[in-house]
């Protein structure tokens, strides 16, 4: 299955029209923010790393529209799910989608932010559980709409760690702050060069002739259920034993001459870690550089240390990044976001888009017997929010 290249704001349209026949509101906000893929650079923002992602123009939307009580009603209009709460109310942790809503109303709440009540219509076209970042681009997406209707604005690393502190906190996944941080600070055409620890970041362009292709292996996940948690803690228990606070502080030169003392699954946690950090800072330079080559082969190193030292890719990622190696003009493949199930990214050259459309979902079918669905994407700017 193909997605197509050129969309029509099919989410903006399904959630207006939710909002005005379904809950009966008149939007006055509409607010929207992007998913991302991570062109290298896995499992490192929660060890202080440095990343590569780029945001992509698939959004979810919000449509706001007030209330004349203090309540916050939202419907998830792509799977019918209704809430309404307050913005201060107890609730449980990790409790589906509105736990990211609601920890984000919460948080806004709690730092002074004084929200109106509120309507929320929200609908996307980024893929959930597809390793797009759908959770990320949602937070973003609310926070936004909400500021906007109580007339108020963050400064973009406010936004960023809010919504970061939304995931972690109220949705019981201890990620990294990279999806957050690209759903709000990406730029059309452009790469983020991101410092997990100090969030500085640079935009780095991605040469026009190529295409950003995520392939969904169509096998679901979800990383409070998957073994993600698992692997935060072991990358600190492997940083305990080398005496360092995080990963990010060890070069692999030092690595070599410690390994001996980490037991084999950490010693592998920990290399994967150590190795990628370094090739995200080489693969930055490498576009800088506009070497697609030296990228095309640090995103293929990152994908075999992904998948035999960290362990986290799966029989069908594997496939979508084998079946995409003989093609003419791939430059690079591996698994994007947490691994498990969900995406791989590609970067292509234009001219190979038709036969990688035409050849990658025909051969994952053969091999596992799963539709492949390609998604052909840009570089899009960061999260928005308008008064309509």
């Amino acid at each position: 299955m193909i997605a197509p290249v050129t969309r029509a704001p099919a989410a903006l349209e399904r959630a207006l029209l939710a909002l005005r026949t379904e809950l009966k509101g008149e939007p006055t906000v509409v607010a929207r923010a992007p998913g991302r893929v991570n062109l290298i650079g896995e499992h490192v923002d929660y060890n202080d790393g440095f990343v590569l992602p780029a945001a992509i123009d698939r959004d979810v939307v919000t449509v706001a529209a007030p209330r004349m009580d203090a309540s916050i009603r939202v419907l998830a209009v792509d799977t019918g799910e209704e809430d309404s709460f307050t913005p201060l109310e107890r609730f449980p942790r990790a409790a589906g989608w509105i736990s990211y809503v609601r920890g984000v109303a919460r948080l806004l709440s709690e730092m002074g932010v004084r929200l109106p009540g509120a309507t929320l219509a929200i609908a996307g076209d980024v893929p959930i559980g597809a390793g797009l970042s759908s959770s990320a681009a949602l937070e973003v997406s609310v926070a936004s709409a909400l500021l906007a209707l109580a007339q108020r604005t963050l400064p973009q690393l406010q936004l960023v760690e809010l919504c970061h502190q939304a995931e972690s906190e109220f949705a019981g996944v201890q990620c990294g702050i990279m999806d957050q941080l690209i759903s709000v600070c990406g730029a059309a055409d452009r790469a983020v060069f991101l410092d997990c620890r100090t969030l500085e970041f640079a935009h780095l362009p991605i040469p026009p002739h190529t295409r950003l292709i995520a392939t969904d292996s169509s096998m679901r996940r979800d990383l409070r259920n998957s073994a993600y948690n698992d692997r935060v803690r072991e990358c600190q228990q492997a940083a305990q034993l080398l005496g360092t606070r995080s990963l990010r502080d060890v070069e692999p030169d030092q690595f070599a001459a410690m390994e001996h003392e980490l037991p084999d699954l950490l010693r592998r946690r920990a290399r994967h870690v150590i190795t990628e950090i370094q090739r995200t800072r080489e693969a930055a330079g490498a576009l800088e550089r506009a070497d697609l080559a030296r990228l095309g082969r640090l995103m293929q190193e990152s994908h075999e240390s992904l998948r035999t030292d960290y362990e986290v890719s799966i029989p069908e990622l594997d496939a979508l990044v084998e079946v995409t190696r003989p093609i003419d003009g791939v430059i690079g493949s591996r698994l994007s976001g947490a691994g498990f199930g969900g995406c791989t990214i590609s970067l292509v050259e234009e001219r190979a888009v038709p036969h990688f459309l035409e050849r990658v979902p025909r051969e994952y079918l053969a091999r596992t017997g799963r539709e492949a669905v390609v998604y052909v994407c840009r570089a899009a700017p960061g999260a928005s929010a308008t008064q309509t």
